[in-house]
């Protein structure tokens, strides 16, 4: 007898296998979901995550572009983040932030130099790195860019000794308020700011960060400095 009933369908159509009982919500609907969930994120989320959450049938890429266009001009942009998506205060009215915002520590020149050329010629090894600046990079300002989690391991270059390659993470476009790193100023600009041009001159020896930044006496470079 029971051969005859027929299988009944999951009333919220999560079966795979079967369509959703239900029709997706409106395109406006779906903007406000989405609103909703990047508002509540404090890290950007990626596009396989909003649709994790939304119901079954929704168009979140689409339902993006337009929520996207509405935030265009407010005090709030809806901005892309490597491959994620993140609600962030419009560039020109961080200035109204500045007073809830503390700054305790900077980079030192070692840690700029290394993160920048990072930045631009990534993926790069640290010989590459050390080419550039003129001197050796220490394994702190290295290991302290990798715990800051602006910078990660690449893939291996496929030469003798494989060197390892480092690349910028989505964290740190997310710092600085940018899309990608081609959003970056261009390299002409950063050796103008003396950042890439800083080669020893002819028959002079490459010196490790600490002995031509900190001297002897300070041992190992570090990353801040007060």
């Amino acid at each position: 007898m029971s051969d005859d009933i027929p299988d009944t369908p999951h009333p919220l159509g999560t079966d795979n296998d079967s369509p959703s009982l239900f029709a997706a919500p409106p395109l406006a609907e779906q903007e406000r979901m989405i609103e909703a969930i990047l508002f509540a994120s404090a890290e950007p989320v990626t596009l396989t995550q909003i649709t994790e959450r939304l119901p079954q049938g929704c168009d979140p890429a689409e339902a993006l572009v337009h929520l996207r266009s509405r935030y265009a001009g407010r005090g709030v942009n809806l901005l892309r983040v490597g491959d994620a998506y993140a609600l962030r205060t419009a560039p020109d009215l961080a200035w109204l932030m500045q007073a809830e915002r503390v700054e305790t520590r900077k980079l030192s020149r070692a840690a700029i130099e290394t993160l920048a050329i990072i930045a631009y010629h990534q993926p790069v090894t640290r010989a590459e790195i050390e080419e550039i600046r003129g001197v050796a990079v220490s394994r702190g300002t290295i290991d302290q860019l990798l715990e800051l989690e602006w910078i990660r391991l690449g893939r291996r270059r496929m030469t003798p000794g494989r060197p390892v390659t480092f690349v910028v993470t989505d964290e740190f476009l997310d710092h600085f308020g940018l899309e990608s790193a081609r959003d970056l100023p261009g390299l002409k600009e950063l050796r103008e700011a003396g950042l890439l041009d800083n080669r020893p001159p002819p028959g002079q020896s490459v010196v490790p960060d600490d002995e031509a930044e900190d001297g002897p006496e300070h041992g190992q470079s570090e990353l801040f400095e007060d």
